[in-house]
């Protein structure tokens, strides 16, 4: 067995790997590094209606086994995306996934409407971690209701397929999971940074500009599989899982809890090669197994309670 099948399904999206890069951690000015060709999808930047600066300096730092950000999401707005940055994803090869954002519900609207007819856009992905300026600043996908109505609201404008991106900053994600897939998602991707800081014991301050910010990287991964697991048994449609990808390994149990495909982030600011390693690591994973493709291995995790459970049925060796 030569060949090992890769190509996944989000909704009525086919990608040819399931490793996408996620959203904020990615550029096209990667292509001068990587054969952007053989991703799975390429996963713009946020963007907002109307130019937005971001955050204060400083907006990055290093934290055990992970990275803090308050960028803040800086924004050229709609029309110079669409004009000058758009072309950049789109003269390559995989489908390429537009990320909006919106301080309103109704901002979200007003970028669907906007993009609903631009060529080349193959789906969009719903950043719903923006604050709610309308709320006081609150994250607009911490609250259900706003969840379904900026989803519902945004696919009554497109036909184009619906990702949204869930904030792990929340009582119970499954609550926003199915708000999400009842007001029209095509697929999930979980989970997007946690609420974090940090502090600077030598100098006595935060380094952060906003204090608090993004918290990304190995030290989330634990809570990104947990939101993962019990996305993927409240839905039906497709889930994505995001949240300290590097190494194989780390693909490979996300497909097993059940995600159909995986996005890296900060695994890429010190390895920009990281998705197509992974990509070639994924085949070479799967053909050493006999397995012919990705879905293969896809929601096949046993627990440690039931494999205990199986030792203690087999039969005792006489003695």
């Amino acid at each position: 067995m030569d060949r090992v099948d890769l190509h996944v399904r989000i909704g009525s999206l086919e990608l040819p790997t399931p490793i996408l890069p996620a959203s904020g951690c990615f550029g096209p000015e990667l292509g001068a590094l990587i054969d952007l060709d053989r991703l799975g999808a390429l996963v713009t930047k946020t963007i907002f209606y109307e130019p937005r600066a971001g955050n204060p300096a400083h907006r990055l730092g290093e934290t055990s086994a992970g990275m803090l950000n308050s960028v803040g999401i800086p924004s050229i707005g709609v029309e110079r995306f669409i004009a000058e940055t758009l072309p950049r994803y789109t003269r390559w090869a995989p489908p390429t996934i537009v990320s909006i954002g919106g301080l309103s519900v109704e901002e979200y609207w007003r970028l669907a409407e906007r993009l609903a007819d631009v060529p080349d856009i193959d789906a969009l992905e719903l950043n719903i971690s923006c604050p709610n300026l309308e709320a006081g600043g609150h994250e607009i996908g911490a609250d259900p209701a706003a969840v379904a109505s900026v989803v519902s609201g945004v696919r009554s404008r497109t036909s184009l397929p619906l990702i949204v991106k869930l904030t792990p900053n929340v009582t119970s994600i499954v609550e926003t999971a199915v708000a999400a897939e009842r007001a029209g998602a095509d697929a999930l991707s979980a989970v997007n940074a946690l609420l974090g800081m940090s502090a600077d014991a030598r100098g006595g301050i935060a380094p952060l500009g906003t204090v608090t910010g993004g918290l990304t990287g190995p030290a989330i991964k634990p809570i990104a599989q947990r939101a993962v697991h019990q996305v993927v048994h409240a839905v039906s449609i497709p889930v994505i899982g995001i949240g300290g990808i590097a190494t194989i390994a780390d693909v490979i149990e996300y497909l097993m809890i059940g995600a159909t495909a995986v996005q890296v982030g900060s695994a890429t600011f010190t390895h920009p090669d990281t998705m197509v390693r992974l990509t070639d690591e994924l085949s070479a994973w799967l053909r050493e197994r006999g397995h012919t493709a990705t879905n293969e291995v896809r929601a096949k995790l046993a627990t440690a309670r039931v494999r205990h459970e199986l030792a203690s049925d087999a039969p005792r060796a006489a003695g």
